[in-house]
């Protein structure tokens, strides 16, 4: 067995498909020992994009070849407007050329951008290859790289184009977190935030109490990662393809996506923040409806401003488009079903729900009255 120091392990439990997730410290110099172990005789693409292939790259590739592994690398741009039809192509054709065969492993090594779009491109080519992901920013290491939700984005919307493509297996390693840019940890930590604002406020009250030690890096850290990929391993082994309860882990996201649509899935805002913005709507419309009190929303509110994050729309640099654009978004999600509206609300913190008959013009009204707070 390999000496990986291994702090943290969820299983996946989804039968022919089940994997784990393996957290720790420095899984990326043991993954060239832990592949070969796993899955002996493979040959490996790595799929990145710039920056991370800058900050992370040579340690996954020194790994490999220290464990005598084949790869080849493709190295994409960074960024949100990645995940397009474009960059797809150049990742199938890439991994064509690289002669890579059907029972060969795809590597997504990065973010939420890089996992969800090599996660794709595996499930495509040679009618389906197995990938890993070894995810690099917080937000990947919590939600995206775990569930088997793979896409790109459409000029209709976000992730509107994809499949469910497990991985077969997850290696978080912590010390990559090190490297991101403050911004990205806290856009990050919206999506960490989420789990507790879905149904269990006992994790948002621990995250209340650990968020500076998560922040710099202490055990809970970990701790919090590995609480949040346990909860999201539940939620996928009871309804992988989303048909249910799983909706759940969309809570804020019809707002953050349409935001994100709107600022053109730029920089202006990050899919953390808009996340970190629609929680917040959620928590004021569902409050609007008298559904939620109105002190949990604000401190949803006071928790993710307190950890750097947007709360309000007015938080986002440049001029938003309007209501009527911003609707239009919203009636494009995923989670829209024969034209009604469904959105994520709650009832207070840890106790979402989905509704799946939201009125428009309650909506509308809404997001006119927040464009002026």
């Amino acid at each position: 067995m390999t000496m990986a120091q291994i702090d943290h392990q969820v299983h996946v439990a989804l039968g022919e498909r089940a994997y784990d997730i393996l957290i720790g410290p420095k899984l990326m110099d043991e993954a060239g020992a832990i592949l070969k172990e796993k899955f002996p005789g493979r040959r490996y693409g790595i799929v990145t994009d710039e920056t991370v292939a800058r900050a992370q790259l040579p340690r996954l590739t020194a790994s490999l070849d220290a464990a005598g592994l084949v790869h080849d690398t493709i190295v994409l741009p960074a960024g949100e407007s990645t995940k397009s039809y474009t960059m797809l192509e150049k990742v199938v054709e890439g991994l064509l050329a690289a002669r890579l065969e059907r029972g060969d492993l795809v590597i997504a090594l990065g973010g939420g951008v890089i996992g969800d779009l090599a996660g794709f491109a595996a499930s495509v080519t040679r009618r389906g290859m197995d990938f890993v992901q070894i995810p690099t920013s917080l937000l990947a290491q919590v939600d995206s790289s775990v569930g088997g939700k793979t896409g790109i984005n459409s000029p209709h919307g976000k992730n509107l184009v994809g499949a469910f493509h497990q991985p077969r297996l997850v290696l978080a390693d912590l010390s990559a977190l090190d490297t991101l840019a403050p911004r990205q940890f806290a856009a990050g930590y919206a999506e960490v935030v989420k789990y507790g604002l879905i149904d269990d406020p006992a994790f948002f009250e621990w995250l209340e109490a650990n968020r500076v030690e998560i922040f710099a890096g202490g055990p809970a850290r970990g701790e919090a990662i590995a609480r949040c990929c346990a909860h999201k391993a539940r939620v996928v082994i009871e309804d992988e393809k989303e048909i249910g309860v799983r909706a759940l882990l969309n809570l804020g996201h019809t707002f953050g996506h349409a935001l994100e649509k709107d600022t053109g899935y730029s920089d202006r805002l990050l899919h953390g923040e808009g996340v970190s913005i629609g929680m917040v709507l959620a928590h004021g419309f569902s409050n609007r409806l008298g559904l939620a009190p109105g002190q949990d929303s604000g401190r949803v509110a006071a928790h993710l401003e307190a950890a750097g994050l947007p709360v309000r729309l007015g938080d986002i640099p440049g001029d938003l488009g309007s209501t009527d654009v911003l609707m239009a978004a919203i009636a494009q999600d995923k989670k829209v079903s024969r034209g009604a509206l469904t959105f994520i609300l709650t009832r207070g913190i840890g106790r979402a729900f989905i509704e799946k008959n939201v009125d428009p013009g309650a909506v509308r009204a809404y997001l006119d009255d927040m464009r002026g707070a």
